[in-house]
């Protein structure tokens, strides 16, 4: 199976070093790019193929991945419209429904897929929804391309795309909120800008590890760690006075809503 890239950032190299991981040849493996420098860094990284034109990068390839901006994505699907011989094609770009992409390569055979930021360290997360053209085969092949950085989740209803893109796509920057929140008030209680950070940052670490360890629901280990009349108790009082909680959903509400919104925007041509 040849893999062709279209878009060579940090989501596509993430996905390269995946793939390269779980036993695929570089030979296997071409970007388009458009940028002279990084093609010579994805070359020097990884020892693909890296060219310029979308012709020339998706010659002999059964799956082109889409790993550009989402602005950009209906000229590349109008330059690859005439080119494509029924590859698989496998969209990251945010917002952009998979219908549009459709209409505009004339292809049946799209799997969205809405993966996130801890794909650059094989801890990702990305939701899929397959088109009712893409084959149980297509299938399996997408799956073990996006499993190569992280977990994956299959959507049956393509809206629960914006979904993901609200909780997992955007979700790393509310923990890294977070975390930020939590240095700054390390920092009010007295410790150096150092030790704020590290502390705060393992508690993160610590905390999503035992919760991807335990098969209890997290609001036990919440209440196992609360004892009454204690420090979390008279911290997690104050949360809820402040309604974080509540917050944190109505972020996530806004955040599917702009997916939807960049959809409408951006498949309107």
């Amino acid at each position: 199976m040849n893999i062709c890239f279209i878009g060579g950032g940090n989501m596509a190299t993430a996905l390269i070093g995946g793939l390269l991981g779980q036993g695929f040849t570089a030979h296997q493996i071409s970007v388009v790019e458009i940028n002279a420098e990084n093609r010579r860094r994805l070359q020097d990284d990884f020892s693909v193929r890296a060219v310029e034109s979308v012709a020339d990068g998706i010659k002999g390839s059964e799956v082109i991945v889409l790993a550009v901006k989402p602005q950009q994505l209906r000229d590349v699907a109008l330059q690859l419209a005439p080119i494509l011989t029924g590859q698989l094609l496998i969209s990251i770009a945010a917002g952009i429904r998979a219908a549009d992409l459709a209409r505009w390569t004339d292809s049946q055979s799209v799997v969205r897929a809405m993966p996130n930021t801890p794909a650059l360290i094989q801890s990702g997360m990305t939701g899929l929804y397959a088109m009712p053209g893409v084959s149980a085969g297509q299938r399996e092949i997408a799956q073990r391309i996006l499993a190569a950085v992280g977990q994956t989740l299959w959507l049956e209803n393509e809206a629960m795309v914006d979904a993901v893109t609200a909780i997992s796509g955007s979700g790393p920057a509310y923990v890294f909120y977070l975390i930020e929140a939590l240095q700054q008030a390390a920092e009010k209680l007295g410790f150096n800008a150092v030790d704020a950070r590290r502390l705060s940052v393992a508690t993160f670490l610590g905390g999503s590890k035992l919760a991807a360890a335990s098969e209890e629901d997290v609001a036990v280990l919440r209440a196992r760690v609360t004892s009454k009349n204690g420090t979390t108790e008279r911290a997690l009082l104050s949360l809820a006075d402040n309604q974080v909680a509540d917050l944190l959903v109505q972020a996530a509400v806004a955040a599917d809503a702009r997916s939807r919104e960049m959809g409408d925007e951006l498949g309107k041509s």
